[in-house]
């Protein structure tokens, strides 16, 4: 089962680091689908902006050193296997951001340059989970979560052991950008 649907083949694709960071959530849904993400395009070439880059060791750098230690080998080789372009904003992507009504309103302004640069690069950025629905129509695509019975994707070796090692650091949803869902919200639905 794929993790998403195909990626239009004109359009550059983009990833955040909620995505990249998902791969070792505590969740099992949202962590195998952010995996099969990386694994079913790990011959192709994703765009990660430095900021999203950055935000992903801020997070990793919190841990402790036995945990980055087991971590940052998976990541690595990752980096150096796929094509993953790091790219910084550029004078279009900032005017963008601070111009266009579409990109304004509730989001913050980090999130504003980061689709700025997505709409100015005529790309699609992915993203996990709620926080695709604070984008609403702008290119912007959350990975659904991966069905239990289906079979976890593998990298290819080394690649895998890596990860597997990886997994000793598990993430919560707030860690990856995710707001912790209202519980009273969700007790009223009931």
């Amino acid at each position: 089962m794929p993790a998403d649907t195909p990626d239009a083949p004109d359009r550059e694709v983009f990833v955040d680091a909620a995505l990249f960071l998902g791969m070792h959530s505590q969740d099992d849904g949202l962590r195998v689908a952010c995996k099969a993400f990386f694994v079913e395009r790990l011959d192709t070439r994703v765009v990660m902006n430095l900021e999203q880059v950055g935000r992903c060791d801020d997070v990793i750098w919190s841990y402790s050193r036995e945990l980055q230690d087991l971590y940052y080998p998976f990541m690595d080789q990752l980096h150096t296997v796929m094509d993953i372009s790091r790219e910084g904003y550029d004078r279009a992507d900032v005017g963008l951001a601070l111009s266009d009504p579409a990109l304004s309103g509730q989001l913050p302004f980090s999130d504003r340059l980061l689709v700025a640069m997505v709409v100015n690069r005529k790309g699609l950025l992915h993203t996990v989970g709620p926080r695709g629905d604070a984008f609403g129509g702008l290119p912007v695509r959350a990975v659904a979560a991966w069905p239990a019975d289906v079979p976890e994707p593998v990298f290819p070796e080394p690649l895998e052991r890596l990860y597997r090692a990886s997994l000793a650091l598990r993430l919560p949803p707030d860690r990856l950008g995710i707001p912790a869902p209202d519980r009273a919200a969700a007790r009223d639905r009931t």
